[in-house]
């Protein structure tokens, strides 16, 4: 049990997921930030489906909950992309918290954002707080896990993972972001002008895992493209015929001088099937295989159970490599 006192940023389904697991951990809610109407002035009970009043009542304004709470850590879930939520972070390294993100781009944020990433370092430093970006992908399936299983190899020459889900059983934000139900075209020219994102992270994965793992990488490609019906398929929120999107298919490599050496894919599609598979080639060979990690529970947990870790970490912006302590050494 944790008796951290914690302020929730962002109240949308990953956020409440997050929220529901802090208090069964024990954590005190100290503050709620969303700019949801429908949510504004409810008491968190009330937003969370307890049946309860918890007496925090969810509000707009970030620096007052923020500055009048003094939370040791912030939970933060309200976006994918580091220069949206930028402004959120300062504000809550302002009062001094430490903050675990699900910001997918925060996991390792010198691939896309490498300015943003140092004036967050160097803030956090000088308030005494910690920033962090993990979620269950990034941050566990395509970096943390196979540069764990990688302590058992002698010798280590590649790494391959894929996970796959059945999109169907997914919440409808998600399906909608992966483009179900789309034409190829209507497909490609949402996400060129990122109204959808289907999967976002390919690249901070790769790096991520690298760097746990100490492979110093030349080039990091990724892409993503769109999975086509050839029958009708059909979820709770969209039906789709054939020759429309079902899913999408991306990857995510990782080269040492024209070499793959890590490579990362993700299959999310209506009728997929669930699993995860990490294939390390070296001495010795290790195939390891889940029947899959329901996405949502994992993300909310993996921010939870890291909450007291990163309170124990330095100051700055960090990532996973500060907080995992066994793996190979490349």
């Amino acid at each position: 049990m944790s008796n951290l006192r914690i302020v929730v940023y962002g109240l949308g389904p990953i956020g409440q997921l997050i929220t529901k697991v802090a208090l069964e951990r024990g954590m005190e809610v100290t503050g709620a930030i969303d700019i949801d109407p429908s949510k504004v002035g409810k008491d968190i009970g009330e937003v969370l489906g307890l049946g309860k009043s918890m007496g925090i009542k969810v509000e707009s304004d970030a620096d007052k909950v923020l500055s009048s709470s003094r939370p040791d850590v912030v939970l933060h879930s309200t976006g994918t992309w580091l220069d949206r939520v930028y402004p959120q972070l300062v504000k809550a390294i302002k009062v001094g918290a430490d903050v675990v993100s699900t910001c997918e781009t925060l996991a390792w944020p010198w691939y896309r954002y490498p300015d943003l990433a140092e004036l967050i370092d160097s803030y956090a430093k000088s308030h005494d707080s910690t920033v962090l970006g993990a979620g269950v992908n990034p941050g566990f399936i395509f970096d943390a896990l196979p540069a764990v299983l990688s302590t058992t190899l002698v010798r280590l020459n590649r790494i391959s993972i894929i996970r796959s889900l059945n999109a169907a059983e997914r919440r409808q934000s998600f399906q909608r972001k992966i483009g179900l139900g789309m034409t190829p075209s209507q497909f490609k020219e949402a996400l060129s002008r990122g109204e959808i994102t289907a999967h976002v992270g390919f690249a901070e994965s790769v790096l991520l895992t690298a760097s746990i793992i100490g492979i110093n990488l030349s080039e990091v490609r990724e892409g993503q493209e769109a999975i086509i019906a050839d029958r009708h398929y059909e979820t709770p929120y969209f039906k789709i015929e054939p020759g429309q999107v079902r899913g999408v298919d991306g990857y995510g490599v990782g080269l040492v001088n024209g070499h793959e050496v890590i490579k990362v894919e993700l299959k999310a599609c209506a009728a997929c099937e669930n699993f995860e598979e990490v294939r390390l080639e070296g001495e010795p060979n290790v195939t390891w295989r889940s029947s899959g990690t329901p996405g949502d529970p994992a993300t909310a947990a993996v921010v939870v159970n890291l909450a007291d870790r990163v309170t124990e970490a330095r100051p700055g912006l960090i990532t996973l490599k500060d907080l995992i302590k066994y793996s190979y050494s490349w």
